[in-house]
């Protein structure tokens, strides 16, 4: 009898030791930069920005050259990761009202925006709470008046607004407790590393500085930096650099905190940027336009997935994705069931892990509203007028159609032979453009997408 009470004490103790090895499930950081390009960072190609932090997180995991915010601009872009799903279904379409640019210049009477997400979906930091992560964010949210609403329970600096009126103190429309930090990114920072210092159980951290959007405003010590670099290929700001500087600084913060506290060998580790970098600001070549264009220059993004043991490091993908894919993705590698959720996305874990190279699925795009250009006379849109006029676009392999609702107007690029989109092949090969409006007009049906189609009456030929 003894020695059957021995054995089972030793099948017990062994059962506690194989419980302690195993890692309990990851922390989650999603690092949602505001405005960042495609090449606005040294991975990704840049000689001018100056990103080693960026650059050293993105050597440990998955980079896609491919990546893609599902919106070209803040708001839905936002809505987008934060709910799995494409734009027709929250509605959320631009930033403000769809009313933008001159009445005159608009042919058509947009869809009406909304304005602020809808209580109806389910986001991410709900799902992830009620599965026992603390959640925090921090930084710009951009959806509603108050973050903690919609499933966080730390907010730091997040309400409506969608850009600081400054950067420095005081800060007008960004309400954040004072801290030993002045610049707010360095702010946003200093309270985000007394929460990872404070939380105990798995935390889901969504990170989502103001930087770098504008307004542009030098961090002065590093600018002299800059100054002293030959531009290249329209990246040659100094401010605005100082900027990105400034918030690889604080991500490389992030990183030695996580490593301090032994956390950063389980934390799933996102970065992305919610849209392209703004044009006459920074450029994205050999991308076409920026922020608001549906080109690829205001679309594609900076983006890769960390995850010591599962994400192998050095690794690259051509997959083309999207924002949505975080969604599932997360859920995933939380192990938390996703089947009663309506996601857009697709969980990327065979890509990630590398179990498959091809992950074929168009991806889409819809934007039935208007959004003005900057600068008449220096942009690269489809007229000088507007960013974007109302339209849809869908990529599907190397294809892509922009298909615009004023004039049914199509333009048909292959990417893989010419990423600048200069080449329309819509007249030359109008069967694929027939193929991928087909599938755009079933999207929009699958979607109940809103198509703008009464006349302004107050446009002027």
């Amino acid at each position: 009898m003894k020695k059957i009470i021995q054995l089972v004490l030793i099948v017990l103790l062994n059962q506690a030791c194989i419980k302690k090895q195993e890692p309990s499930a990851p922390n989650i950081i999603i690092i949602n930069v505001d405005d960042m390009g495609w090449k606005d960072v040294g991975f990704m190609g840049s000689k001018y920005y100056e990103t080693p932090n960026i650059d050293y997180l993105s050597s440990l995991g998955m980079v896609f050259t491919n990546g893609y915010a599902a919106s070209a601009n803040c708001a839905p872009s936002r809505a987008c990761l934060m709910t799995g799903q494409w734009t027709p279904r929250h509605g959320i379409y631009t930033v403000s009202p769809s009313t933008r640019g001159k009445s005159e210049d608009r042919k058509l009477i947009p869809i009406k925006n909304t304005h602020t997400l809808s209580k109806d979906h389910t986001i991410l930091p709900e799902v992830l709470h009620d599965n026992g992560y603390v959640t925090c964010h921090a930084g710009k949210w951009h959806l509603s008046d108050n973050p903690l609403e919609y499933g966080f329970d730390v907010n730091i600096a997040g309400g409506h607004n969608g850009l600081p009126r400054s950067y420095y103190p005081p800060y007008k429309n960004v309400k954040i407790e004072k801290g030993d930090s002045q610049y707010l990114t360095d702010l946003i920072m200093e309270k985000t590393l007394q929460f990872v210092d404070s939380v105990q159980k798995p935390f889901f951290l969504y990170y989502s500085p103001y930087a770098v959007h504008v307004p542009i405003m030098a961090v002065d010590s590093i600018v002299p930096k800059y100054e002293k670099k030959s531009p290249w290929q329209g990246q040659g700001n100094a401010e605005y650099a100082s900027m990105v500087d400034n918030l690889d600084r604080n991500i490389g913060l992030l990183i030695n905190t996580l490593k301090e506290k032994d956390q950063f060998e389980n934390t799933l580790i996102v970065f992305t940027s919610d849209n392209g970098g703004l044009y006459g600001i920074t450029k994205q070549k050999p991308l076409r336009a920026g922020k608001g264009s549906y080109y690829e220059g205001g679309i594609r993004e900076p983006f890769f997935f960390v995850l010591n043991g599962k994400i192998q490091p050095n690794t690259k993908s051509e997959v083309p994705i999207t924002n949505l894919d975080i969604f599932p993705t997360v859920l995933q590698y939380a192990g938390i069931d996703t089947s009663t959720l309506q996601l857009d996305g697709n969980n990327l874990r065979p890509v990630l892990e590398e179990e498959v190279q091809v992950f074929e699925r168009p991806l889409f795009w819809h934007f039935p509203i208007y959004l003005q250009a900057y600068n008449v006379n220096d942009n690269e849109n489809r007229d000088p007028l507007f960013r974007t006029r109302p339209g849809s676009v869908i990529r599907k392999g190397n294809w892509k159609l922009h298909y615009y609702f004023e004039d049914e107007g199509m333009e048909l690029y292959n990417l893989s032979e010419d990423i600048s989109e200069r080449n329309n092949l819509a007249e030359v090969n109008p069967k694929k453009a027939q193929e991928l409006l087909m599938d755009l007009e079933q999207w929009w049906k699958e979607t109940n997408a809103p198509i703008p189609n009464t006349p302004n009456p107050e446009y002027k030929e």
